[in-house]
């Protein structure tokens, strides 16, 4: 399983920049890095120049590195097929003001995207996948979402105990109760992904500000949200710090800086704080994002083996997949014993995660029956026979 890195906070102080440099660092430093964005303005791929879709796109000019954009909303119909269009007339009747889109559960398509990401953090083919958020008002939609949908399912069965024979006309006899069971799957869904988001041996959090009051106090409270769901927030990057020059301008607006960033540290104590100074001009291409990387993380030192690797920040990332002679380790945090399956095909052996099948690579053909498998310290160890 890849290791989840998650950068968030309000919209434009420079999370696609902290994201994306620390993708292409971690790139350039051996392991294979898939970024993800579900930002609709396409800043990530504006900062990469390269155009990105719904499929992992490989990034010119990063060995490593493939990006993707997620479309939540596209989706949103084949998890819930006409959910909303269902649930129409019991909270609207026939009024032609209410259209279906208002009748999306909040934070639905936030669930979208991270069950989306699911897959690919899923996949032992990545080592670490790094994460441009939405705005973090989105993410803790997403985390509150699981009570929401029982209490919309609770709703359901309470109007269907008293609307009577009316029940039969707009639902059917059984519709609505498919309608709850379709939310009950969907809602224990979310309750895993939302177990990987809070589980330190897979995400780690960091927050991205600017040195201004609102700012800071906007992360303070994001802070404190984001621990209520214990979400392991680790960092904190303060963007565009004024630079030091000789003005009584820029001076005064130093000491303005270093008062609300002294108060970011009091506030929260626990967390790798990091200042990056305002550049001259905007970071975008892979020279000006490299430069940030080096600036945040310094020269990121990822030996052979699984890992763990520190990264600073609080940040800390494993490789998903090593090969050494006979053996194919994954690193697998969290996973038991029941979720985990192998099988071969045409001398491939694919080993499932939690239902979802991946090809393990080796370079012989070999039997599922043939390969010893054992699960030690989150890490599958799949011995194949010898040539």
């Amino acid at each position: 399983m890849a290791r989840l890195l998650l950068f968030g906070g309000k919209g434009g102080v420079g999370k696609t920049t902290t994201s994306t440099s620390t993708a292409v660092g971690l790139a350039d430093s051996g392991l294979k890095v898939l970024l993800v964005s579900s930002d609709p303005a396409h800043s990530t791929s504006d900062s990469l120049g390269v155009q990105l879709g719904p499929t992992p796109t490989e990034v010119e000019g990063v060995e490593g590195l493939w990006g993707l954009e997620l479309d939540p909303e596209a989706r949103i119909s084949d998890h819930i097929p006409k959910l909303t269009e269902s649930l129409g007339p019991l909270m609207g009747g026939e009024d032609p003001e209410l259209n279906s889109s208002e009748m999306i559960l909040p934070g639905l398509d936030e669930a979208m995207a991270f069950d989306e990401l699911l897959k690919h953090l899923e996949n032992p083919d990545w080592d670490v996948i790094v994460f441009d958020t939405a705005p973090t008002g989105h993410t803790l939609r997403f985390l509150a979402l699981p009570e929401i949908i029982e209490k919309w399912a609770d709703k359901i069965i309470k109007m269907h105990r008293f609307t009577g024979g009316i029940r039969a006309m707009m639902f059917g006899a059984k519709d609505g109760e498919k309608m709850r069971n379709e939310l009950e799957m969907f809602r224990r869904r979310v309750l895993h992904v939302r177990r990987i988001l809070c589980n330190p041996e897979v995400t780690r959090f960091t927050l991205v500000t600017i040195p201004e009051k609102m700012g800071v106090n906007e992360t303070v409270r994001a802070y404190e949200s984001l621990a209520e769901f214990k979400l392991p927030v680790t960092g904190c990057v303060v963007n565009r710090m004024t630079p030091d020059l000789d003005h009584e301008f820029i001076q005064t607006r130093r000491v303005n800086e270093k008062s609300n960033v002294d108060s970011l540290k009091a506030s929260l104590p626990d967390l790798h704080l990091h200042e990056v100074e305002l550049k001259d001009s905007d970071i975008h291409g892979l020279d000006a994002l490299r430069s940030i990387s080096n600036e945040l993380h310094g020269d990121m030192k990822i030996s052979d083996g699984l890992g763990p690797f520190d990264i600073g920040l609080g940040l800390e990332v494993h490789r998903g997949t090593w090969s050494e002679g006979d053996n194919v380790f994954l690193h697998l945090p969290g996973i038991v014993r029941e979720d985990l399956s192998l099988r071969s095909e045409s001398g491939t052996v694919f080993v499932g995660i939690n239902s979802r099948e991946h090809p393990v690579p080796f370079s012989r053909p070999a039997k599922a029956s043939q390969v010893n498998a054992k699960l030690e310290d989150e890490v599958l160890r799949l011995t194949f026979p010898p040539e």
